[in-house]
């Protein structure tokens, strides 16, 4: 018969002669221990001595004894040994040992190399952004020394007159030199900023003016700038405006397209006299195959960097036109109302905090646009724009300042077909005295409500003196006579629809005057926003001697 471990026999479960497991292969012997019980047990004898000694897969090591389980079926079977058995209860239930839980270096480690490689794109982000704004900054300014640039991102004092600063902004096609007059400075424009107050407006100067440039002749004022570039410029509009420019910028016509592109599109309100809104279908030459420049309905319109372009440069002046009455005056209102929408736009949070937005608007900027102002002295320029409300920006043209036209229509000697000032060739006395108007802090002054003096009294030349320290307080006195009849207390004959409450507060508080309707001296004087009659009580009183 043969031996029962030479055959594959197994027995289920091997125990000792008193119902114990033998102790784990290789490890120490263990002494039965009692549950609830504190008498030390006696050692159990050795057994079948003498048997060959064969290894246990170590498959187990438990903790500690109560821990301990038995080994699997196939490797349970009594071995033979020369160390004494440790028992276990029978009624011990089997289970596995818990898994051992999985260290957390790796997980550390992955997350110690995610963040070193984000830090290092991070970095290489920033360096990059560093090397374009500095690119940009470079061609914005003309200053390509590194050095001065890194020394002179702090805000600096800017020129001004009594706390106002004149900016002169000129736009060409330098950008796009497929067409004729590509270098002519079709847009002219001062921005004038009133850094004590907060306000500021735009003067949009036509490019067909007719001027006398220094050393040239007389041309339309576009050609200054090819004679003498933007300091000849400058002089031109410095003598003709009898205004102080402090800096210089000069834009190429793509600035609008990138500039709007970079912002994600702009929204702007179209207020055409024509129902149908505007229509210009010139050819959209930078496109080369098709295309009118604008056409677009009343009503606000969202544009791409593409349309606000061609917008930009539509003026109404081609066959089949509608929308644009005043022509070239219609497509500078529109650059100023989409420099305004580009200002509002580019000032939101979703823009301010999009690096790739504000990457983009640096790089349109240094692209399209050169300027004699410091890097210090563009971001104190830049935090007083920031404090400016849109209500507080006026928005001027030339031809309107005085509310009518104050341009006509004029044929040079060579037959070009130009504009002077109503006054006359060369005559823009006007026109600065329109001007001024608006640059003075006085909100009456800046109304410009047009008065005449009547003189309801037998004092000779009262009309004549009130009207001198009127005009010497810088209101319009378009004209004096002498009243109907005579009357004892001062009137004022409101005109203005409400358009110059400042002017007729003062005047109701300087006469004294009550506000009356009289159709008949309005209908005499149907360009007078006001008609003050004086009374007796606006004679002066003679002044007593000691």
């Amino acid at each position: 018969m043969k031996d029962k471990h030479q055959d594959g026999f197994r027995p289920r479960r091997a125990t000792s002669i008193d119902g114990f497991l033998a102790s784990p292969p290789g490890g120490r012997p263990r002494q039965p221990v009692f549950r609830g019980s504190s008498t030390k047990p006696e050692p159990i004898p050795k057994v079948m001595e003498g048997m060959p000694k064969r290894p246990i897969p170590q498959t187990i090591q438990p903790s500690n004894f109560d821990d301990m389980v038995a080994p699997p079926a196939a490797t349970s079977q009594l071995m033979p040994s020369s160390e004494p058995f440790s028992p276990i209860p029978k009624s011990r239930p089997v289970v596995a040992p818990p898994a051992k839980k999985a260290k957390p270096r790796r997980k550390k480690r992955i997350f110690k190399r995610f963040g070193l490689m984000l830090g290092i794109l991070i970095l290489i982000g920033g360096l990059f952004v560093g090397f374009k704004f500095y690119k940009d900054i470079a061609r914005l300014t003309g200053n390509g020394n590194p050095f001065s640039l890194l020394g002179a991102f702090h805000p600096s004092p800017l020129k001004n007159q009594d706390g106002r600063v004149n900016v002169l902004v000129a736009g060409n096609s330098a950008d796009d030199l497929g067409h004729d007059g590509a270098q002519l400075t079709d847009s002219i424009m001062v921005l004038s900023i009133d850094t004590r107050n907060n306000n500021a407006f735009m003067l949009s100067v036509p490019r067909d003016l007719w001027v006398n440039i220094p050393g040239y002749g007389h041309s339309k004022i576009n050609a200054a700038f090819v004679d003498g570039g933007m300091d000849l410029l400058q002089q031109v509009i410095e003598s003709k405006l009898d205004l102080t420019i402090n800096y210089q910028v000069l834009v190429n016509y793509s600035a609008f397209q990138d500039l709007v592109d970079a912002i994600g599109g702009i929204t702007m309100n179209i207020e055409s006299s024509d129902p149908r809104g505007i229509y210009d279908p010139s050819l959209d030459y930078t496109s080369r195959n098709c295309c009118s420049l604008a056409k677009y309905p009343n009503g606000n319109v969202t544009l791409d960097g593409k349309q606000a372009l061609n917008l930009a440069r539509a003026r109404g002046d081609a066959y089949g036109s509608y929308g644009f009455p005043q022509a070239d005056f219609d497509r500078t209102e529109h650059q100023r109302q989409m420099l305004m929408a580009i200002k509002t736009k580019a000032s939101q949070t979703s823009v301010i905090a999009n690096p790739l937005k504000v990457v983009r608007l640096i790089d349109a900027v240094g692209n399209n646009v050169r300027t004699n102002l410091s890097v210090g002295e563009i971001e104190t320029l830049y935090s007083y724009s920031k404090g400016l409300n849109d209500g507080n920006i006026k928005s001027l043209n030339v031809n309107t300042l005085d509310g009518k036209p104050m341009l006509d229509n004029y044929t040079s000697p060579e037959g070009q077909s130009a504009l002077i000032p109503t006054a006359g060739l060369d005559d823009f006395s006007d026109i600065q005295t329109q001007l001024k108007r608006q640059l003075s802090r006085d909100p009456v002054v800046r109304e410009g409500a047009s008065i005449v003096i009547l003189n309801g009294t037998d004092t000779i030349g009262l009309a004549s003196s009130q009207g001198d320290k009127l005009i010497d307080q810088g209101m319009v006195v378009e004209a004096v006579a002498d009243a109907p009849a005579n009357q004892a207390k001062t009137s004022l004959i409101d005109n203005s629809k409400g358009h110059a409450p400042g002017t007729k507060t003062d005047l109701k508080q300087r006469y004294n005057a009550q506000v009356v309707k009289n159709e008949t001296l309005s209908a005499t004087y149907p360009n007078a926003d006001f008609i003050l009659i004086l009374g007796q009580n606006a004679v002066p009183k003679p002044a007593t001697q000691n």
